[in-house]
């Protein structure tokens, strides 16, 4: 990057940007966040987003807001965190505020309301390519694919049946699973090594 007013400025006009054209929030952003620092600027790899968007499910705050301020401390320190979460979320501090203002004259206009129904079939279909782009990275292990399936399952049991069961606890359930995973793999490459000494 450029010198460090430059790299703020950069780095302010990016999350703008993002922060400006993306309809929905959530997941929706995600296409968006990849494209402009995964893929154009090259600030973070699709595995360290993938690694973001995964905190950011488990950890209170928006994904946009928490990849801006992880992102912004990486690329200029706190100040670089402050300038993209600010970058990020004065767009809809602005309109929100001035929709605010005018919210019942607004959604009079019959145009309004279909514009809206519109947006709603996008955002839902930005998140389906974002998630399939997401499952393409992702290691194709048979305990990814059994969480995967599991996860679905369990979500699509939760709507079916309105169970009051928050999605955050799959996050939480994967988290503790991947863990004792962990936890595995170290013993076993522990007495690998042990082995392999006495053998010696």
């Amino acid at each position: 990057m450029k010198d460090k007013k430059g790299s703020l400025w950069e780095l302010f006009i990016t999350y703008l940007k993002i922060g400006l054209f993306t309809f929905g929030g959530g997941y929706a952003m995600i296409a968006l966040i990849e494209d402009e620092v995964s893929t154009k600027k090259k600030w973070i790899s699709k595995e360290e987003l993938a690694d973001i968007v995964t905190i950011a499910e488990s950890t209170p705050g928006p994904i946009a807001i928490n990849s801006a301020t992880y992102i912004g401390y990486k690329m200029g320190g706190v100040l670089g965190s402050a300038v993209a979460t600010t970058g990020v979320v004065l767009p809809s501090l602005v309109i929100i505020y001035a929709i605010s203002m005018f919210f019942d004259l607004f959604m009079s206009f019959e145009i309004v309301e279909y514009a809206f129904h519109g947006i709603k079939c996008a955002v839902g279909l930005i998140i389906l390519r974002t998630g399939w782009k997401m499952i393409k990275s992702f290691k194709k292990t048979p305990l990814h694919w059994f969480l995967f399936a599991a996860s679905i399952l369990g979500i699509t049991a939760i709507n079916l049946f309105s169970l009051n069961f928050s999605s955050v606890y799959f996050v939480l359930i994967g988290a503790v699973i991947g863990f004792f995973i962990y936890l595995l793999d170290k013993n076993k490459t522990k007495i690998d090594s042990a082995k392999g000494g006495e053998g010696k």
